[in-house]
């Protein structure tokens, strides 16, 4: 059977349970079932194993399974990390906050030509420290993840930095006051906003990545904290937030009194995504 029946087939099926994206979903699925490319499957034919194999993907998907769960691969910014139950799927609206980090330790190796240290908090599968390591190879990478699912992926995922399984609040005390870079993608969907939330997210991810008290921004204000202790004077740190509460991300930081050139950043899609600042003098 030729592929392209197989996505028109697979792609009705998704349609008929409302997922969003059916036409890309079903050519990912299929081109994992097949083990090849999803370019390379105009020119394929598909045995009945690898028919069975799609249609198991296909209807794991229309119950309403991620993808990236199904195929066990993200991707983000220039890496495919490894993702499954219980670890948050990046999303390509923090490659914006990923871009801005690499570029904050890229000019800070550049002024003493030392290698930068950054540390990940809230680190999930890792997806912004890959992509340093990727991007901007030699730099001293820390991360730390609290939910030990996540971490399993986060091990997998960056393997070359130093990881620690805890609560961000009192992790890496050793690093106090000599990081150049903090950044973090911590849960910050306001417990009011729960009915706005996709049911297929509700689902299968994990409610610890998502929800972080009424404003949304409980974690936040951690990440405020544990980064005025890591940072060096000079450092920089960068969080995400949900676009409805970009003032309460900058209010967060200024009302710190140690954080200067507080700023609310916009992703690629123009909306309000994270905040930087720069632990003062």
């Amino acid at each position: 059977m030729r592929a392209s029946a197989l996505l028109a087939d697979g792609a009705r099926r998704l349609v008929a349970a409302g997922l969003p994206s059916p036409q890309a979903d079903a050519r990912i699925l299929l081109a994992h079932a097949l083990s090849v490319e999803p370019s390379e499957l105009a020119l394929t034919s598909v045995d009945d194993a690898g028919q069975a194999r799609f249609r198991t993907l296909l209807n794991a998907r229309a119950a309403g399974q991620p993808v990236q769960y199904l195929t066990g691969v993200a991707y983000f910014r220039t890496v495919a990390v490894h993702v499954g139950p219980g670890v948050f799927i990046p999303r390509p609206e923090t490659e914006s906050l990923a871009g801005w980090a690499i570029e904050a330790l890229r000019q800070g190796r550049t002024r003493d030509g030392r290698a930068p240290v950054v540390v990940e908090l809230c680190a999930g599968s890792g997806a912004i420290s890959a992509s340093i390591a990727a991007e901007l190879p030699g730099c001293e990478q820390h991360a730390v993840e609290l939910s030990p699912d996540a971490f399993a992926y986060l091990r997998a995922n960056v393997p070359g930095a130093h990881l620690v399984l805890a609560d961000m609040d009192g992790a890496l005390p050793e690093l106090d006051g000599t990081v150049d870079v903090v950044v973090a993608n911590p849960p910050y969907i306001p417990d009011t906003d729960r009915a706005l939330v996709a049911a297929d997210v509700l689902a299968h991810e994990p409610e610890l990545a998502l929800f972080s008290g009424p404003d949304g921004l409980d974690a936040l204000r951690v990440v405020v904290r544990v980064a005025a202790r890591l940072l060096r004077p000079g450092g920089w740190v960068g969080i995400e937030h949900d676009e409805s509460t970009g003032s309460g991300a900058v209010a967060a930081l200024e009302a710190s009194s140690v954080f200067e050139q507080v700023q609310d950043r916009r992703d690629l899609a123009g909306r309000p995504r994270f905040v930087t600042a720069r632990l003062a003098g």
